[in-house]
């Protein structure tokens, strides 16, 4: 069988995929081997206790689902105390999405999470961002720099930036996180988009707009994790509409080191176990050694056959 490890950064996993936060919880385990996964993303936490938006938050459209949860959440302390320690013990690295109104509030919260069985932190820089007018993090350079920045000084832990697919220079953005620290960026998170029910002639979430994930999302996510591993040296981790072995491949020709699998999961539960198999069995078939060894190894016209990812072969 094919070797399916990889490394994002100085955190190796066991294969390359993994869920996207939000569309994971522990009680997965009752479908799908949690020890087989590549690392368990935890749903984003935020410092403070948030109850969401308002309900409807869920609709499904045409090739995928627009979704505006507005991230519930019972606080760092509750969190720690009571989330934290169910996903720990399956012998899969745990990493924890973080989200943040402000700068310092990304930083104080990074210190709390900085503790023994956590071994990454992803930072939801795609939220709004409270000094900016409610802009996310993650739509400029600047901002997404002063918070990458802010998050490093605070922990030594792997640090992963989660960026948007509404920004417009998205390879702009992965630079800046680069360069203030991160050690590996996502791409990215869902789509603005909008349902309106024709019949009561309202918008069919609660909040009016949300965030479109699935299928439909799949060949923007996939340009964009393209354009990012061409402008950063850090691993990139490729995310949006990814449902079968296939897809994963895909975002790892484009440049992806590793992938994150949310809606798929909505519909069955052992997609990621179903994804990971399907990668041993892609391997076989086209005679890859190493999964490793598909990173940028997309052949674009005109261009010889390159890998600027898989050239780095420490990282695998």
């Amino acid at each position: 069988m094919a070797e399916l490890s990889v490394r994002i950064g100085s955190l190796g996993l066991r294969n390359p995929v993994m869920p996207a936060s939000g569309c994971f919880a522990v009680e997965y385990q009752e479908a799908l081997d949690l020890g087989g996964l590549g690392a368990l993303v935890i749903k984003s936490v935020t410092p403070k206790k948030r109850v969401g938006n308002p309900t409807p938050r869920v609709a499904e459209v045409q090739g995928g689902l627009l979704n505006s949860i507005g991230i519930p959440s019972k606080g760092l302390d509750a969190f720690v105390r009571d989330v934290l320690p169910a996903y720990q013990g399956f012998g899969t690295p745990v990493v924890v999405s973080l989200s943040a109104d402000t700068v310092a509030e990304f930083a104080a919260a990074v210190q709390v999470l900085s503790r023994p069985g956590v071994a990454a932190i992803e930072a939801n820089i795609s939220c709004p961002n409270l000094e900016a007018d409610g802009l996310a993090f993650a739509m400029q350079a600047r901002s997404t720099h002063d918070a990458i920045a802010a998050m490093r000084r605070a922990t030594d832990l792997p640090l992963w930036a989660k960026l948007t697919p509404n920004a417009g220079d998205v390879a702009a953005i992965a630079r800046a996180a680069e360069e203030a620290g991160a050690d590996a960026v996502v791409m990215g998170n869902t789509a603005l988009g909008m349902a309106i029910d024709v019949h009561t002639r309202r918008p069919r979430l609660g909040n009016g707009m949300g965030g479109l994930s699935g299928p439909a999302l799949k060949p923007v996510t996939l340009r964009m994790t393209y354009q990012c591993a061409r402008a950063v040296r850090i691993p990139v981790i490729g995310c949006g509409g990814i449902a079968t072995a296939e897809d994963a491949v895909e975002y790892l020709l484009v440049g992806a080191t590793a992938v994150q699998v949310g809606t798929a999961s909505f519909i069955d539960p052992g997609a990621m176990q179903r994804i990971v198999a399907g990668l041993h069995d892609y391997c076989a078939a086209h005679g890859v050694a190493r999964a490793a060894e598909l990173t940028g190894a997309v052949q674009m016209e005109g261009e010889e056959q390159r890998s600027w990812r898989a050239q780095s072969a420490a990282w695998a």
